[in-house]
């Protein structure tokens, strides 16, 4: 190989080139040859003309689409001028030739804009690979990762590897086993993150732990959500929440600035979670767009409409979204769609006010329940004006408000209210410590169990467990959560205090954490941490739909890989070894 130059690269300042890649089309006109040649940085044409030596131009008749070739020539300036491309002012004059690799023809057309289905390019991965939009992803990735890494060791922090194989503990998800080989009925876990073993480095004096770190969770999977997944974990000690948040304020504004030369404003807002589920109707909030929630409770108190009524009386809430110059989109049609999807994601039914811009009235569909005082006043604490569309829900806060935030969300969207080039970071702290389990009844961690609660909440664990917070916190961008994060509980008794309300008899908490808890008994210093989705990050970054488009091999709805088709059953010997027998569902 005597590759001088990646194709993207060449210049015309540039003299006598080598160049290697993959054939992405040729073209013959007359006694004319191009070829475009593509590798990792771009296209650039490659020439074969008449005063190409005779046995070049033979061998470049022979090319076809996916060749791997490496090609030698000059540099001169091109005929026709491609501005699509950053070689597009030039091309090389082939001298020399060599086919390194020949090709099949792909299952499906390597270009941007494939119309092949998801199944066939998942299945042919290595292809769609080749394919300029998912390598420059992947680039950006690694950028990404080269600068996040750079930030760490520059502030001090130590990378360390944490195991792979560790016990299963609970953090909320469905671990993945591995069964061992030597203890026959005895099963390792993958980690869903390595959230114990840097705490355990915390009490063994890494002050400042970074990792890159792999992590597992059996969940059904989503745009958004892989079962692998890669984790910014850091952990600091003698730390308070500001510290963990201005060092992750830092990450982010110096990752927007050399990756994507974006100014991204610090320090970023913050917003407890009450603030967020009332204004938003969500913990994870998109601020690119105002249509905020309304609490009308108090203005449709004399309302005799039983939905309202029946919520207000019964403490609970009604609210609404003022969805701004949405009438024209929300015809009474398209608003019968928007209630058959409100009641699909749990609502009873979707009251509204639908005021088209070219009527005096609004519609308002409980308007015979309102006199014309009721009226005014409900459209004043709305501000309904012509072309708007009112969105009402009632009962609970805890199903009005959820409700309303994904009406927000959708009726946002539709009318593209979502900036894609706006980049609107926040923090959400002060985070509920427990949620209700309404299957059981009882009170589940909503983080981790070693989250600190808050000071002032700590004589409320056994008594009010609704109104216990956490020092808690969770990094979000355009209503997708980038991060969580908190300041760690490192008082043994306080620790065993809390695996008590989470309901953990004695036994359990020995036989699940019993070597950390020990490990607090020889002095553990103040500390806290988070973990960033690499994944996450660099999906928003390069401004794609999925996780597919920025892992190289990613896992698809059922979490199967269908390139290499795994998960994929093994043979009984290997079984036998593990002490294992597969019993069949169906008896």
């Amino acid at each position: 190989m005597n590759r001088t130059h990646y194709c993207g690269e060449v210049t015309e300042n540039d003299q006598n080139v080598c160049v290697c890649g993959y054939v992405k089309k040729s073209r013959r006109l007359g006694n004319l040859i191009f070829v475009d040649l593509r590798d990792r940085t771009g296209i650039v044409q490659i020439a074969f003309d008449d005063k190409t030596p005779e046995d070049v131009f033979a061998v470049a008749e022979t090319l076809r689409s996916e060749y791997v070739i490496e090609v030698s020539g000059t540099v001169r300036p091109r005929q026709t001028v491609n501005k699509e491309i950053k070689t597009g002012n030039i091309e090389i004059f082939a001298t020399a030739l060599t086919v390194l690799s020949k090709a099949q023809t792909p299952p499906f057309e390597i270009v941007d804009n494939s119309n092949a289905n998801d199944e066939i390019r998942l299945k042919y991965r290595y292809l769609d690979l080749r394919r300029g939009v998912l390598q420059q992803n992947i680039l950006m990735r690694n950028k990404i990762t080269k600068v996040a890494r750079d930030y760490f060791y520059d502030n001090g922090f130590i990378d360390i590897d944490t195991p792979c194989l560790m016990k299963s503990t609970p953090e909320g998800a469905r671990d993945y086993l591995v069964p061992s080989r030597v203890h026959k009925g005895a099963f390792y876990a993958l980690p869903q993150s390595p959230q114990i073993y840097k705490q355990l480095l915390m009490i063994a004096g890494f002050d400042r732990y970074v990792q890159f770190a792999k992590c597992f969770r059996d969940e059904d999977l989503r745009a958004d959500r892989q079962p692998e997944f890669t984790q910014i974990d850091l952990e600091m000690s003698f730390v308070k929440e500001d510290d963990i948040l201005n060092m992750a304020e830092g990450l982010i504004s110096k990752l927007y600035k050399e990756v994507l030369d974006v100014e991204i404003p610090t320090p970023l807002p913050r917003l407890s979670y009450n603030e967020a589920m009332a204004r938003f109707g969500s913990d994870k909030p998109d601020t690119r767009f105002g249509n905020e929630i309304i609490d009308v409770s108090q203005t449709v108190s004399d309302v005799d409409f039983v939905v309202f009524k029946s919520a207000t009386e019964s403490g609970g809430i009604v609210a609404a979204v003022n969805v701004k110059n949405a009438a024209a989109v929300y015809t009474r049609k398209e608003m019968d769609k928007l209630t058959e999807y409100a009641k699909g994601i749990g609502a009873k039914g979707l009251a509204y006010i639908r005021w088209a811009a070219d009527s005096e009235t609004p519609n308002i569909t409980f308007g015979k329940f309102l006199n014309d005082t009721q009226s005014a006043e409900i459209l004043k604490s709305v501000n309904a004006e012509k072309g708007d569309v009112v969105l009402f829900a009632a009962g609970s806060k805890r199903e009005v408000l959820p409700l309303l935030g994904v009406l927000r969300n959708v009726t946002a969207k539709r009318l593209g209210l979502c900036d894609d080039d706006k980049y609107n970071f926040l923090w959400i702290t002060e985070m509920p410590f427990f949620e209700k389990n309404d299957e059981t009844g009882k009170w589940d961690a909503m983080h981790h169990p070693f989250t600190m609660p808050l000071d002032e909440c700590i004589p409320l664990l056994d008594t009010n467990p609704e109104k216990v917070y956490a020092k808690a916190f969770d990094l979000v961008i355009n209503g997708v959560e980038l991060s969580s994060g908190s300041i760690r509980i490192t008082n043994p008794d306080l620790q065993q205090k809390m695996f008590r309300s989470l309901g953990l008899s004695e036994e359990e908490i020995e036989a699940k954490f019993g070597f950390l808890v020990e490990a607090y008994k020889y002095g553990a210093p103040p500390h806290g941490g988070m973990g960033i989705g690499l994944d996450r990050l660099t999906m928003i970054m390069c401004k794609a739909d999925s996780l597919r488009d920025v892992t190289a091999f990613p896992k698809v709805q059922n979490a199967s890989e269908l390139m290499s088709q795994c998960p994929a059953e093994v043979d009984k010997e290997s079984l036998e070894i593990l002490g294992i027998r597969v019993v069949d569902e169906n008896g």
